[in-house]
């Protein structure tokens, strides 16, 4: 297995944001609107472009209405996963 990358990871944590806010019924725009923050950024994040700093993981998290643990959850595996697809 080749080595994971932080953008591999910043790109799968990116994506369990989006699923997750999808899976809570909201917009990209409400749940930035409910996050606190601009809804390009917001984009640029679920498409892995933008580091998430703590304290944005925090307000998702909340937002989301879960822990940070649960957010996290299998991002590493994801980001694995992303590695070995674009070593193909």
């Amino acid at each position: 297995m080749s080595e994971i990358t932080a953008l591999h990871i910043q790109a799968a944590l990116g994506q369990r944001v989006r699923k997750l806010r999808k899976r809570k019924g909201y917009s990209q725009e409400s749940f930035a609107d409910a996050t606190g923050v601009h809804r390009t950024w917001m984009g640029a994040v679920e498409r892995g472009e933008s580091n998430l700093s703590f304290h944005n993981l925090v307000l998702i998290s909340r937002t989301l209405g879960i822990t940070l643990a649960r957010l996290v959850s299998g991002v590493e595996a994801a980001a694995a996963r992303l590695t070995e697809a674009r070593r193909e």
